[in-house]
């Protein structure tokens, strides 16, 4: 413990050998005694500093509790050229320790001289056996007793007193002790033996020593000791990983990204066998410096044991575990299934070799895959013959543009690797079937061949910054040729303003033009009407209104047809126009759509015709008001009173539906497509999002597509009615002509009579019977007779023919008023304030009741029921128009 004493004197071993009796427990004089051995028989301080180090690393480790005796076992060691004695006793016949007292107590106290000097000498063996062995290249192991219950060597912390029993267990202890290391069993085979044979078990082949038997069993040679079994046995573990990584890298089936990754692992194994040929350099050059002379054959000396290769392999043993581990989980996963199983170990792992390991994997890994995606958003192909890549083909698809680009390539969820998000995939995708579409649906491979030219470039895993922007790059530029394409070269704006202009009744005058010209012939049953007839009339409309400035490519494209012919139906029922599309137009403007325009354009149609037949109707009306209908006002001119009034309301309904829905609808809808289209940086997949919104606002809110409410068949009730009541007032302006006609007749006859110089009306004339005595008969009509066919059978006077008129303009007043007011109901508590604000136009005045419809019950035939309020009022406006009818 003096350094200043032990510097400036060095000790003996006999003086040295002697701890002070209130230090021989202390750890701090072992370290002491063993640091002043060093310096005074080394001329620099570089072991003693070496000492130190290790001795500060000796006192952190806690598992080690006699750490005093175990330093000065070393010092003891140091000095045994001088004193060899025989290994002692540990044990005495009754199997006392003889570090305990007589009473089997230990003794706390310090050794005297004499007993440390015998202590000495049973430790201070001069063996070569024992140097060699506690080097510091060799294994700290004591040497083998002769049985399990043996002699284990004392502990130098404790001490006995000196007494008879005591000094008999040291002279038996000396005694066994003198057999010396030559009667220990040699090792079998030997450790040289082990360790030459060692490179060809590292590789997975059988040696003299160590056999495989099957591809993951080793057999060991029965006669080592279980240390050297132990060191085997952690050297085995990397070649039985060795021996099955190589079989699964010289396995071929799988997809590209699996063949990649047995590249990648035997790549590992060159690096692991390059580690082997090593090791295998060092233990030759160890085995050629062999001294049989030396104990264990010097190999302590020669810096290569068993425990070294452990030591060596450790790192590379980890790889191959790691390996092992991944090559079991990959079993069924291909493609990005597998990059993301590589991939969880190097962004989830806490080890950083393990996260180091799978990293140098994963740039081997992914090369097939960064392979195929440069193919897709450079080249629009999809090279994945495995299915591995997260782009799928369908190849069930037909060869419709919509096909192609909807239902050719889907994304498959389950193979987008984790090195890649969702959006980065969506965007892939879109950028792949844009470069596919342009080429194949659009016909210009040219400009994907030349973008693919100056654009493509190398992709590989780890450079983010590239790959983002190589994306972002491709995704700008094929988008906007897309797009260009689909303006310039498709007009795409333009075939979706002939749609507004001819499916949506956009283009007023064509439409007027085409109602007029086929007014006649769609008048007559549906099964008279001819295709050639249809088309002539078309042609009519278009040369003779502005649809004539739209160009051929539009006009050829627009035609009339026939819809399903039912039994009963007009021309007016199956009459419908179309406009055929084409690719690439029909990815946009798809079967669907072209189904929603007609069912639109038939609804639109029917609304049309109404509006014409009443306005024919009006004009009618107001011609004959100055003629014929004056003539015969004092009878029927109450009756067309109500009936103008009737045909106003029914003109007002018609009107406030066309302008809500040709303008609030349409044309609102229209403004926000062209807003979609003209957006910047838009996408195909954009278009077709903005073109079906489009048309479910359209039919949305037109009236044609409420989730909740029919308002298709509302509608159809009001229009029914009022071309029923068109009807009934042609009826009642054919009888005012037949009533004017017999009035002119009779005062023709009158003035005949009278200047024959006879009566101008005879009895005769006021008979009831003077039709039935006409030329023409009661119940045969005239051919040109002005009263329609349904009312000549009916009666045989006016007198019958009158009130049925008058009862059915009513009733049919009545019912188009019903209908309106539970359709106003309906329109009251709709969500959109557009379609509240079409009842509130319908109904400004408030001369409409709205009704609401029962949500629990109602009529059988869908009718909503009134409330008593609404049931008198609508009683007292029946009776009010009775009692006009009356006067």
């Amino acid at each position: 413990m003096r350094n200043a004493q032990a510097a400036a004197q060095c000790p003996t071993p006999e003086s040295s050998a002697e701890p002070d009796p209130a230090h021989a427990s202390d750890v701090n004089h072992a370290s002491d005694l063993i640091k002043k051995k060093l310096i005074c028989e080394n001329s620099t301080p570089d072991k003693a500093l070496r000492f130190s180090n290790l001795y500060s690393r000796l006192l952190s480790q806690p598992i080690l509790s006699k750490k005093w005796a175990i330093l000065y076992l070393f010092y003891q060691l140091a000095d045994s050229e001088h004193s060899p004695p025989a290994p002692p006793s540990l044990q005495t016949a009754s199997g006392r320790h003889p570090s305990q007292q007589s009473n089997g107590g230990p003794a706390l106290q310090s050794p005297t001289s004499e007993q440390r000097k015998e202590v000495d000498k049973q430790f201070l063996v001069d063996s070569p056996a024992f140097n060699d062995a506690f080097s510091k290249n060799g294994l700290p192991r004591l040497p083998t007793t002769q049985g399990p219950g043996g002699p284990r060597p004392p502990s130098t912390e404790r001490s006995t007193k000196s007494n008879g029993r005591g000094a008999e267990q040291s002279e038996a202890g000396a005694q066994l002790l003198a057999t010396n290391v030559k009667d220990y069993l040699p090792l079998y085979p030997s450790e040289s033996t082990l360790l030459r044979d060692l490179p060809f078990t590292l590789q997975g082949l059988s040696s003299t020593h160590l056999l495989f038997s099957t591809l993951t069993t080793l057999d060991l040679p029965p006669t080592l000791p279980v240390p050297t079994v132990s060191l085997l046995h952690t050297l085995a573990e990397p070649s039985l990983l060795y021996r099955g990584l190589s079989k699964f890298v010289e396995a071929s089936e799988g997809g590209l990204i699996g063949q990649s990754l047995r590249a990648a692992i035997g790549l590992e194994l060159r690096s692991y066998l390059g580690l082997v040929a090593t090791l295998e350099g060092q233990i030759r050059r160890a085995l050629s410096m062999l001294d049989e002379a030396q104990p264990r054959d010097g190999l302590g000396k020669a810096g290569v044991t068993l425990k070294r290769c452990v030591v060596w392999t450790r790192e590379a043993t980890m790889g191959l575990r790691l390996m092992s581990l991944m090559v079991e989980e990959s079993r069924g996963k291909k493609g990005g299934e597998l990059i993301s199983l590589i991939h969880n170990y190097s962004s989830t792992h806490g080890d950083p070799f393990v996260s180091a390991f799978s990293e140098r994997l994963l740039s081997h890994i992914t090369r097939p895959f960064y392979s195929m995606l440069r193919h897709w958003i450079y080249d629009g192909e999809l090279e994945d013959p495995y299915l591995e890549f997260f782009v799928s083909e369908n190849h069930d698809t037909s060869s419709a543009a919509t096909s192609v680009w909807e239902d050719k390539y889907r994304i498959s969820e389950a193979m987008i690797p984790t090195i890649a998000t969702a959006e980065f995939a969506s965007k892939v995708v879109l950028i792949g079937k844009s470069l596919n579409f342009i080429r194949y649906g659009c016909g210009d491979s040219a400009w994907v061949e030349s973008y693919s030219k100056t654009t493509s470039r190398e992709l590989r895993y780890g450079d983010t910054a590239t790959l983002e922007t190589s994306i972002d790059e491709a995704y700008r530029t094929t988008m906007a040729r897309l797009i260009h394409l689909m303006e310039t070269k498709f007009n795409l704006h333009a075939h979706l303003r002939a749609l507004k202009s001819y499916l949506l009744l956009g283009r007023g005058d064509f439409i007027a033009l085409l109602m007029e010209s086929l007014a006649s012939n769609l008048d007559r049953p549906a099964g008279s009407q001819y295709r050639h007839t249809l088309t002539a009339q078309l042609e009519h409309a278009t040369r003779n209104s502005n649809a004539w400035d739209d160009g051929a490519d539009v006009l050829r494209r627009l035609d009339a047809r026939m819809l399903e012919l039912s039994h009963g139906e007009i021309g007016w029922d199956v009459f419908t126009l179309e406009y055929r599309i084409d690719a690439p137009i029909d990815v946009i403007i798809t079967p669907w759509a072209s189904k929603q325009y007609l069912k639109v354009f038939n609804f639109l149609w029917r609304v049309k015709r109404v509006e014409f037949a009443l306005g024919s109707t009006w004009r009618r009306c107001m011609t004959g008001a100055r003629g014929v209908l004056a003539t015969v006002s004092d009878k029927v001119g109450d009756d067309w009173k109500i009936a103008r009034g009737a045909i106003g309301e029914m003109i007002h309904f018609v009107n406030q539906l066309q302008y809500y829905i040709l303008f609030e609808v349409i044309e609102a809808s229209w403004e926000s497509l062209e807003k979609a289209i003209r957006k910047p940086n838009a996408t195909l997949d954009d278009l077709i999002e903005a073109h079906s919104t489009y048309l479910k606002s359209i039919t949305r809110k037109g009236l044609l597509g409420s989730q909740t409410i029919d308002f298709t068949s509302q509608l159809h009730k009001p229009l029914k009615c009022m071309l029923a009541y068109k009807d009934a007032v042609d009826g009642l302006y054919s009888f005012c002509v037949a009533e004017f006609t017999r009035r002119q007749e009779a005062s023709a006859r009158i003035e005949t009579r009278t200047a024959a110089g006879k009566w101008g009306i005879t009895e005769r004339d006021h008979s009831n019977d003077y039709r039935l005595a006409s030329p023409s008969g009661p119940n045969r009509r005239d051919a040109d007779s002005p009263l329609p066919a349904s009312f000549m059978g009916f009666a045989a006077d006016e007198d019958a023919m009158l009130p049925m008129l008058r009862t059915r303009l009513a009733d049919l007043s009545a019912e188009f008023r019903r209908s309106v007011e539970v359709l106003l109901g309906d329109l009251a508590y709709q969500p959109d304030p557009d379609m509240r604000f079409l009842g509130v136009v319908m109904n400004f005045n408030d001369v409409y009741h709205p009704v609401r419809r029962s949500k629990k019950r109602g009529d059988r035939d869908g009718r909503a029921k009134a409330t008593p309020q609404q049931q008198q009022a609508g009683g007292a406006e029946q009776k009010g128009r009775e009692a006009a009818l009356k006067a």
